[in-house]
């Protein structure tokens, strides 16, 4: 996992796929429409959608095989827990026409991050996440994308 802020992109070296992600992510204003946009194909795509944050013990951990998740907030901020995939108990084994499992809540994650407008976080295919999560114990409503970017894209850094 990868928490940083926007303005830092420039640290890391991960490729063309990279630059095409922030250089999209520049574009997007908290007026952007929810949508599912394409970037490249099915090669890297984002989300932007809204949702009200939860409390952690109502969600579940996933984790994707096939893309890296780039995650930012563009109103409100969220929190994210993160754990080792390999130790949580499996919920719903992977499925490969959604890239994903799901994992019981058992444990907090062993890291707790907020993300919010200027910030964003990277995480990979081992890093089970729980997003949409409240920050300073009290719900709020957020905007969020979440961008998908092939791991073979990003292989040279993995």
């Amino acid at each position: 996992m990868i928490i940083d802020k926007v303005e830092n992109i420039e640290h890391y070296h991960f490729g063309t796929a990279w630059q095409r992600v922030f250089a999209f992510l520049h574009t997007l204003t908290p007026n952007s429409p929810e949508m599912k946009y394409t970037i490249d194909g099915d090669d890297i795509f984002a989300i932007v959608m809204s949702y009200d944050t939860t409390t952690p013990e109502s969600g579940v951990f996933e984790s994707h095989r096939e893309y890296v998740d780039i995650q930012t907030v563009l109103v409100g901020c969220e929190g994210f827990e993160c754990a080792f995939s390999d130790a949580l108990t499996v919920q719903t084994p992977y499925d490969a026409s959604k890239d994903a499992a799901f994992y019981k809540r058992s444990i907090p994650g062993h890291t707790r991050v907020n993300v919010c407008p200027g910030t964003f976080v990277m995480l990979y295919p081992h890093d089970a996440h729980l997003a949409g999560l409240q920050v300073a114990d009290r719900s709020q409503r957020v905007k969020k994308v979440v961008v998908k970017v092939k791991k073979a894209l990003l292989s040279t850094a993995l």
